[in-house]
């Protein structure tokens, strides 16, 4: 009896602390509880993510298939690598990967340092009046849009009629159209390309610049360092965290040439320098209606694509200790 009449309110204490504890929440339950409002301000660009970027990606599996509009999507039949195998062997094959190829890497010796060049020529301006005069005339060119751009570019160097080529009269040298000679369509690109973005692409190298400890630039004035000195060792290794992170981008995009510029650029006397995948994908896939072989070539560069960008990421931990992941 003494035993059982002890055992009692042991087991009705147990019972009323079971109660009286509150049930314990998951942690993502209580995080979304206490900061619910951040939460729903990076709703919308997941939302956007899942949309756009990864319910299509079930359109993918239309490279493996001869796709038709009637059938479409889950009726149309496999054919395996049939559409892989024809871009393969396609005569376009070699043209296309060598003019993509060549247009990106020219794109990325030109276009990569020139903005970082120009964040550390801006920062070594102290007149504040020049200095935003600078940064708003080399901000300028990136809000003209791909169509006025290319527009000016062609009206430049139109014969007859362009300013290049009249200056060029001017001096005695023969007409040229430009624009017509395969040989210089790359060059045409690239440096337009450089004059319209690297005031826009300075501005990541400008914030970082902007978050050196001025006490350096002191202690370096003190013991009489020059501004070339102070450049090489106070703002490069500064640098350098961005640099390599905005490198590993620039490469692993490296078969991403954009499509609207080179679109408008072309004429059928710079095809054989101008044609790249993205504008074969269009011609070949909406224009010609070729969706299975379209998507073939496209699944082909986003593969290659992502493949260098593990690379370089990988190449990049190792080496330097930045990375994306």
């Amino acid at each position: 009896m003494s035993r059982a009449t002890e055992s009692i309110p042991a087991n009705m204490d147990l019972q009323q602390m079971n109660q009286a504890e509150p049930k314990r929440q998951h942690p993502f339950i209580r995080s979304l509880k206490k900061h619910w409002e951040l939460y729903l301000l990076v709703l919308p660009p997941v939302l956007y993510l899942l949309i756009f970027k990864y319910i299509p990606m079930v359109g993918v599996q239309i490279a493996f298939k001869d796709f038709s509009v009637v059938k479409g999507i889950w009726g149309s039949p496999w054919v395996g690598l049939k559409h892989f195998e024809a871009f393969f062997e396609s005569p376009n094959f070699w043209l296309l990967i060598k003019n993509t190829i060549g247009i990106s890497f020219y794109s990325l010796l030109a276009g990569f340092p020139i903005p970082i060049l120009l964040a550390l020529a801006l920062n070594e301006i102290r007149t504040g009046f020049f200095k935003k005069t600078v940064q708003m005339v080399t901000y300028a060119p990136h809000f003209i849009s791909t169509v006025v751009m290319v527009s000016i570019i062609i009206l430049m160097l139109s014969p007859h009629v362009g300013v290049v080529d009249k200056l060029f009269s001017m001096l005695g040298f023969p007409m040229t159209n430009f624009m017509g000679i395969p040989e210089y369509f790359k060059s045409i690109y690239v440096w337009s390309g450089v004059w319209q973005g690297m005031g826009y692409s300075s501005i990541i190298y400008i914030a970082a610049l902007a978050g050196v400890d001025p006490s350096l630039y002191e202690a370096a004035k003190m013991d009489g360092a020059s501004r070339l000195r102070k450049i090489w060792h106070i703002d490069l290794p500064t640098l350098v965290p961005v640099t390599v992170i905005m490198l590993i981008l620039s490469l692993g995009s490296i078969m991403g040439v954009g499509f609207e510029k080179i679109y408008l650029m072309q004429n059928p006397l710079n095809t054989s320098a101008s044609e790249v995948i993205s504008t074969y994908v269009y011609k070949v896939g909406l224009i010609g209606a070729n969706f299975s072989f379209s998507s073939a070539v496209g699944l082909f560069n986003s593969v290659i694509n992502l493949i260098l960008l593990i690379i370089v990421n990988s190449i990049s931990r190792k080496v330097s200790e930045n990375s994306l992941w």
